[in-house]
C-alpha cells in the first residue's frame, strides 16, 4: 500500500474528464491536479517547446512527493512520452496506448478514425500505436484545431450552433471514408461526446483517451502495489499556471460535479 498522492496534469482543465473517471474508480486515492492554464492550448506548438512545458509541469507535480503521473493530455502524451519516462524515476502513463488498444478492439471494419490536436495528429503516434496492434487498420486523422480554445470557452453543448458547425466540418470528411471507431484523442472532448455521438450516429463506437487512460493508470498502480487502502476517501489538491477565480465553475463541468475546491496558482516558469 502506498498513500502518496497520485498526479495529474493537462495544457489546461481538459484533463479534468480524466480526473473524474479517477475519482469514480480510485476513491481511495489522493490527488494533486495540474492545469497549465496560462500557456493552453499546446496542440500548435512546437516539439521542443511541448518537451519545455512538459518537464516544468512534470517538476511541479514531482514537488508534491508523488508515486505515479498520468499524462492527461493528448499531446504532450504524442510528444514527450518516451523523453519523460526516460528522464523520471517513478511510473508514468499517457494516454495513446491504451486509447490504441481499446480502438483496436472494437473496430470491425479495420477504419479508425482520430481526432486530436494538430501536434498529435502530426507525431504520428496514434497510428503507430495502432498499426503495432494490427498492422491492417486504416487510420484516418483529422486535426481539430478549434476544439480545445471552445471547450475551454464553454462552448461544446447541443444547441449551439458554432460548436456544431465546427464539429460537422470536422466529422465528415471521416465519416465519409467509413469509418466504425474514432478515437477523441484529447481529454478535451469528452464534453463534446455527446454532439459527436449524435453528428457520427450509432455506426461509430467512441473511444476516449480520458476513459481509457484512467482504467490503464488503475492496472498501473495493481501491478506496481501502488494502490491505497480501500474503504478510504481520498483527498483533492488543484493548482492552475493562471487565473484561478473561475476555476471552481470551469472545473465543476469537466468534473460533473459541483466542485468546492479552489485551485492554487502556480508560477510555473519557475520550474
Amino acid at each position: 500500500m502506498d498513500m502518496r498522492p497520485i498526479g495529474v496534469f493537462d495544457s489546461g482543465l481538459g484533463g479534468l474528464t480524466a480526473v473524474q473517471v479517477l475519482r469514480r474508480i480510485l476513491p481511495e486515492e489522493s490527488l494533486v491536479y495540474f492545469g497549465d492554464t496560462a500557456r493552453v492550448p499546446y496542440g500548435g506548438r512546437s516539439r521542443e517547446t511541448l518537451l519545455k512545458y512538459a518537464r516544468q509541469d512534470l517538476a511541479f507535480l514531482r514537488s508534491q512527493d508523488l508515486k505515479a503521473v498520468l499524462i492527461a493530455c493528448g499531446t504532450v502524451s504524442t510528444t514527450s512520452l518516451g523523453a519523460l519516462q526516460a528522464e523520471n524515476d517513478l511510473p508514468i502513463v499517457g494516454v495513446v496506448e491504451p486509447t490504441c488498444q481499446r480502438a483496436a478492439e472494437v473496430t470491425r471494419n479495420r477504419r479508425v478514425g482520430l481526432i486530436a490536436t494538430l501536434a498529435s495528429v502530426r507525431s504520428g503516434a496514434y497510428e503507430a500505436a495502432l498499426h503495432r496492434l494490427d498492422p491492417a487498420v486504416e487510420v484516418l486523422c483529422k486535426p481539430c484545431p478549434l476544439f480545445v480554445p471552445l471547450v475551454e470557452n464553454g462552448r461544446f453543448r447541443r444547441g449551439d450552433v458554432v460548436i456544431e458547425t465546427v464539429a460537422r466540418e470536422y466529422l465528415t470528411p471521416l465519416l465519409a471514408q467509413g469509418i466504425d471507431t474514432l478515437i477523441l484523442g484529447c481529454t478535451h472532448y469528452p464534453l463534446l461526446e455527446e454532439l459527436i455521438a449524435d453528428i457520427c450516429g450509432p455506426g461509430v463506437t467512441l473511444v476516449s483517451a480520458s476513459e481509457e487512460s484512467a482504467f490503464a493508470f488503475k492496472r498501473l498502480l495493481n501491478a506496481q502495489g501502488l494502490r491505497a487502502p480501500e474503504g478510504r476517501q481520498g483527498d483533492a489538491s488543484f493548482f492552475v499556471s493562471d487565473q484561478a477565480e473561475d476555476f471552481k465553475r470551469i472545473a465543476s463541468i469537466f468534473l460533473q460535479e459541483d466542485l468546492q475546491h479552489v485551485a492554487g496558482r502556480v508560477d510555473i516558469d519557475g520550474y
